[in-house]
């Protein structure tokens, strides 16, 4: 399935500055690695080092979050994904 993957400006340059990188998979792990394969470097800012989803790191399907235990979640060909950081204030 064809899949893009919206990038927020703050891991554009991770990705030479490509906002939309478009992958093909058919669950949202699959996606995300194929991203991963294209742009090595973007792993760090998105899974631990033992491959977990980092506690920041949040993932959109069309709009509706996906907690880690769902990366297995099937994708549809034309779906979008959002990589978003959960940030706090004070």
């Amino acid at each position: 399935m064809s899949v893009k993957i919206n990038i927020p400006s703050y891991l554009q340059p991770y990705t030479g500055g490509s906002e939309v990188i478009e992958v093909t998979g058919s669950t949202i792990a699959e996606c995300l690695n194929q991203l991963i394969g294209q742009f090595p470097d973007i792993s760090k800012t998105i899974f631990t080092e033992e491959g977990k989803l980092l506690d920041y790191a949040s993932v959109y399907l069309n709009g509706e979050f996906a907690d880690a235990a769902e990366l297995t979640r099937p994708v549809n060909n034309n779906d979008e994904l959002h990589i978003l950081y959960l940030l706090g204030g004070g």
